[in-house]
């Protein structure tokens, strides 16, 4: 993998190291909770350990744009970019949030198309 390419897998292992970090420790704090728009303090607590699971994934999504930069290979980096494109896609659906699209999805897809570009 190239520089560029690399460089934006680094970027999407960040976000997903960023959005663990606000769903594992900082979900319950004003500054986790005006990340994902919560306003009700009790509702926050009460979802903690729902928060903290999905961060985890979050977690694992950032290990495998890891391990795809340093194991160089295409087919794992283009798997994690998929996973996270999908998320992005289903989340800004499921939520009506359209900022999902230009956190997750756009720099997957763009991530994505990079890759591709080295396929062919």
């Amino acid at each position: 993998m190239n520089l560029l390419q690399n460089f934006f897998i680094g970027i999407l292992a960040l976000i997903h190291i960023y959005i663990l970090v606000l769903e594992m420790f900082l979900w319950t704090t004003p500054k986790g909770r005006k990340a994902f728009g919560i306003r009700d303090e009790q509702f926050a607590k009460d979802t903690k350990t729902l928060a903290a699971n999905q961060g985890l994934y979050n977690g694992f999504l950032a290990a495998g744009f890891i391990w795809s930069m340093i194991s160089q290979k295409v087919d794992i980096a283009i798997f994690f970019t998929l996973c996270v494109f999908i998320a992005g896609l289903y989340g800004s659906y499921s939520t009506g949030k359209k900022k999902i699209l230009y956190i997750q999805s756009l720099p997957a897809l763009i991530t994505f198309i990079l890759l591709l570009l080295k396929m062919s």
